[in-house]
């Protein structure tokens, strides 16, 4: 059984620029190359006389401030600012970033960073196209500015970096964590990136982001929702195609597949540092009977000389449940069970416990009465055994927990919000940390 788990600390990075991947930082005026490896970059400067804009494609996105008002210049769209947001409060610095598809205007103010004005390109230009993310430019105002990889505004989705056997691996004592960056806006806004974590002092630092080609698109996409496992010949890497993900429309009352699923990646290079872009496959996850539009939230534990994989079906969206395969490869699983009197159940995950494999999930709010806001345990066959004791924060907390040698770490998330009222919802949230008492 696991013991109590009480809240400890709230961590919440928020950069546009990650401190890790600057690459201008200047105090001059004018242009500067910056070659991007995915769609995801961002330029802040202090001098706001002056617009600071990304060149990319033959095209030119600006954010300007004039009067107290934020707007956003984009090549066939104009001059674009929020009727409602426009106006920045004693601003001290002004920011771009592209994450996706959408680029935004910010502004920096007593609060933090604050969106004024976004523009989504996807009906009119490629941001994803490799070859034109590599003729990036930057361009500064008098008094320079920095630039670099798109950082988050929160951080969600929480896995614990582990060896094949489920456990976390760690480096001087620290874990490592996969997160999903947060960006302004819904899911397609957001990426993975990886985190080293001091157990004692709490301390968290951003080492590495990554990106992926799919096997059926072109071009590089900010899939989230991953899980990063350490093999003897290098790495695994399960993650879920939220890049693209819109919110889906309604048909005759019902919803309409998305094409949502889970890719599987491997590599031989350091996925803990550095910035990455991995070629990946599909992993065909069985879901036989379920009625499945879609899969995501994969976790993978090599037991018994096969593998067992958790996961998430979506029977509509947003109607879901977790799941369990097993098989002696990752290409040849069957299903050993599913939750399917769950309809808002995700984050499964896969931890030993006294010897033994425990499947856990978080049942949000929007559950039915008697399975909300709760972190439920399952065995192999997917029959629940009882619940996580420990506090449930807002929105859907994943269980992601580490034994350490006094006890157990749980490492979450909330659903706060960042970045202003212009964003509305995927901005979330703080990494809400946990210790056994």
């Amino acid at each position: 059984m696991l013991p109590r788990l009480e809240i400890v600390r709230r961590l919440r990075p928020v950069d546009l620029v990650a401190p890790g991947a600057v690459h201008v930082d200047t105090d001059a005026a004018g242009e500067v190359a910056m070659p991007a490896v995915a769609p995801y970059v961002a330029a802040i400067t202090t001098g706001l006389d002056g617009p600071v804009a990304l060149h990319l494609g033959g095209r030119r996105f600006a954010a300007c401030l004039a009067d107290g008002s934020v707007s956003l210049d984009v090549p066939g769209a104009g001059t674009l600012r929020s009727r409602r947001f426009h106006r920045a409060e004693d601003p001290t610095a002004l920011g771009v970033t592209l994450t996706g598809t959408h680029v935004t205007a910010w502004s920096r103010e007593a609060s933090g960073w604050v969106a004024r004005a976004r523009h989504d390109l996807r009906e009119t230009f490629d941001t994803r196209d490799e070859e034109t993310l590599a003729g990036l430019r930057v361009e500064l105002p008098e008094g320079g500015g920095t630039a670099g990889r798109f950082g988050q505004l929160g951080l969600r989705d929480t896995r614990f970096v582990t060896g094949e056997d489920g456990r976390p691996i760690r480096d001087d004592g620290a874990f490592w964590l996969t997160a999903t960056s947060a960006g302004p806006g819904f899911f397609d806004t957001a990426h993975t990136s990886v985190w080293r974590l001091d157990p004692d002092a709490l301390a968290l630092t951003h080492t590495a982001d990554l990106f992926f080609r799919r096997p059926d698109r072109p071009g590089v996409f900010g899939d989230h929702a991953t899980h990063l496992v350490r093999t003897d010949g290098g790495w695994l890497v399960a993650t879920s195609t939220w890049g693209d993900f819109e919110a889906p429309t309604t048909r005759a009352g019902r919803r309409t597949p998305v094409g949502l699923r889970v890719t599987l990646a491997e590599s031989g290079s350091d996925l803990l540092r550095g910035a990455h872009v991995l070629d990946t496959r599909e992993l065909p996850l069985p879901v036989d009977g379920l009625a499945s539009i879609a899969t995501w939230d994969p976790h993978l534990v090599r037991r018994d000389g096969g593998w067992l994989v958790g996961f998430v079906s979506a029977r509509r969206f947003f109607d879901f449940h977790p799941a369990l395969a097993a098989g002696p490869a990752l290409d040849e699983l069957r299903l050993l069970g599913a939750a399917t009197d769950r309809t808002a159940t995700e984050g499964t995950t896969l931890v030993e416990v006294d010897g033994r494999v425990t499947v856990l999930a978080s049942d949000g709010r929007d559950s039915r009465r008697g399975q909300r806001a709760r972190f439920p345990a399952y065995d192999l066959t997917m029959a629940e055994t009882g619940t996580l004791d420990a506090p449930y924060p807002t929105n859907l907390p994943w269980p992601t927990l580490a034994q350490v040698d006094d006890g157990w770490l749980m490492v979450t998330f909330n659903g706060r919000p960042e970045g202003g009222k212009l964003l509305g919802y995927g901005t979330h949230g703080d990494l809400v940390v946990m210790r056994s008492r």
